[in-house]
């Protein structure tokens, strides 16, 4: 009868008949149910020390990012959305929120058959390959310029020194 009443719904009648239940003696109903949770007592110094500790490393791999690198190419589903922006801005010019349009456009996707996808894979692997030239060419101009500056800082400090005086004296 008191499981009942717990999860019945609220009425005129259920509360009266819970407000009976609450009266009586606490040792009849049984002990409450009380989770308890173990409340962690943190050391601030460690907590801020685990912060920085994550700050750093965030940074270092921010740093890995060379921000002249070509970016990435976008795959199938982003070339679709750039055509499908331009349709849904001709049709909607009212509509300003970019979440809606997102939406319609995953919707629209998901609809399409991989027939209809075609056309957009296509241009993605076009431009994943176009890709991977830029960032072959990239990569080898970056190993020429960090070899010249390696090749530069090789000469002794005498024979830096001895290059600034040819300079100084023509």
């Amino acid at each position: 009868m008191q499981c009942s009443l717990v999860h019945s719904p609220l009425t005129i009648r259920n509360v009266q008949t819970r407000s009976q239940f609450q009266n009586i003696d606490e040792e009849m109903r049984g002990p409450k149910i009380t989770a308890t949770i173990a409340q962690k007592k943190l050391n601030p110094e460690a907590t801020k020390k685990a912060k920085a500790d994550k700050s750093v490393a965030k940074k270092e791999k921010a740093s890995k990012k060379n921000p002249g690198a070509p970016k990435r190419p976008p795959s199938a589903f982003f070339v679709f959305m750039e055509e499908f922006r331009k349709e849904y801005k001709e049709n909607f010019p009212d509509n300003k929120s970019v979440s809606i349009v997102a939406k319609e456009g995953g919707v629209k996707w998901k609809a399409m058959s991989d027939s209809e996808k075609a056309p957009y894979v296509e241009k993605a692997a076009v431009k994943k390959a176009e890709y991977g030239i830029v960032l072959k060419q990239f990569n080898d101009d970056l190993n020429e310029n960090s070899k010249e500056k390696s090749g530069s800082t090789s000469k002794s400090s005498s024979d830096s020194h001895d290059d600034v005086e040819q300079e100084a004296s023509s």
